[in-house]
């Protein structure tokens, strides 16, 4: 297997605890074999016409491609923002024992 069939997500969330329950929520359901979360940051965005700046948390998950359509899903239906940020980076390199640990630890 190719390391592209594994993928970095990223998502944030307005609060820690809302992180930490995205994070716990996908390694539970197998969507996820990490998240780290970081924050607070600062973001800047355009939304309903108006320029905002929220405080948020960082989720980063690594999953697989194969997995990454259950946990879209799954992060959309357990977010709390009407249009979370779901952005899925493909990992074009990385240690063959960390991708093959992603592998199991996402394995329906």
């Amino acid at each position: 297997m190719s390391a592209a069939t594994v993928l970095t997500v990223l998502t944030t969330t307005d609060a820690e605890d809302k992180a930490r329950d995205l994070a716990y929520g996908a390694i539970r359901a197998r969507l996820a074999a990490c998240a780290q979360i970081n924050g607070p940051v600062t973001s800047v965005y355009r939304w309903e016409g108006e320029i905002e700046t929220a405080h948020e948390w960082q989720v980063l998950l690594k999953t697989t491609a194969a997995r990454y359509a259950a946990l879209e899903a799954w992060l959309t239906e357990a977010h709390g923002y009407d249009t979370p940020e779901i952005i899925a980076t493909p990992v074009v390199q990385g240690s063959a024992a960390y991708l093959e640990w992603v592998r199991r630890e996402t394995a329906e």
